[in-house]
């Protein structure tokens, strides 16, 4: 797999290739859904659904090539634009027919995730980024536009919760960036870090699994110092 620089593939489209191209769409249409079903149960009018539609499904890639220096990739494409508002339009018209709105959240959130953490840390390797970085971007792309819906839609922002989510997505971008590093078929690569991304968080959302958290404990005296 080659990760040279080529930034001439950022102005375009399909800026890594067709497989790319189809998991950044998917993706955005994901996300672009998820905000509009936040839209949804807070009963929004259709630009509410477009508002929160459109940063979720653009959102962590624009904070991803702000920080990298790259051309924002809906403005240099606007059809991830289009596509934000074509999917909120069809939510706002179809909400009402799944039997739990919260869990069709979860699950389509669940697939952007893995998408964008693929996507994000494939768009920093070829920028020149590291490593380290392009983990980092991965997970920034996969997980800041859902802090942004949940924000604006007035609800608890999903990476807080219990479950396991913004680890999801820095399984699927570690291991990304790891194939990639080992040279395997670029295809496979993206193939394999999409699922194990998406395994970990669906397996989160089915098992319940989450981290060890922080429990309260007793302070110290001063005469035990």
């Amino acid at each position: 797999m080659s990760l040279s620089p080529d930034l001439g593939f950022l102005s375009a489209i399909e800026p890594f290739g067709a497989l790319t191209a189809i998991i950044d769409f998917v993706g955005v249409a994901a996300f672009a859904a998820t905000g509009a079903l936040v839209a949804s149960r807070k009963e929004m009018d259709i630009v509410g659904f477009a508002l929160l539609g459109a940063v979720t499904g653009i959102g962590g890639g624009t904070l991803r090539d702000l920080l990298l220096g790259l051309p924002v990739f809906w403005i240099a494409a606007p059809a991830y634009l289009v596509i934000c508002v074509v999917v909120s339009a069809v939510i706002f018209f179809t909400a009402h027919l799944p039997y739990s709105r919260y869990r069709l959240i979860l699950w389509l959130d669940a697939a952007g995730l893995a998408l964008f953490a693929v996507v994000g840390a494939e768009k920093a390797l070829i920028a020149g980024a590291g490593p380290v970085i392009a983990v980092a971007m991965g997970v920034i792309t996969a997980t800041f536009g859902g802090v942004i819906r949940d924000v604006l839609g007035g609800e608890s922002p999903v990476i807080l919760s219990r479950e396991i989510y913004a680890t999801a997505a820095l399984a699927g971008a570690l291991a990304f960036v790891v194939l990639a590093a080992l040279d395997l078929p670029r295809d496979a690569a993206l193939a394999g870090a999409l699922a194990l991304g998406f395994a970990v968080r669906g397996a989160a959302i089915s098992l319940g699994w989450s981290l060890p958290r922080y429990r309260p404990r007793p302070g110290r005296r001063p005469e035990d110092v």
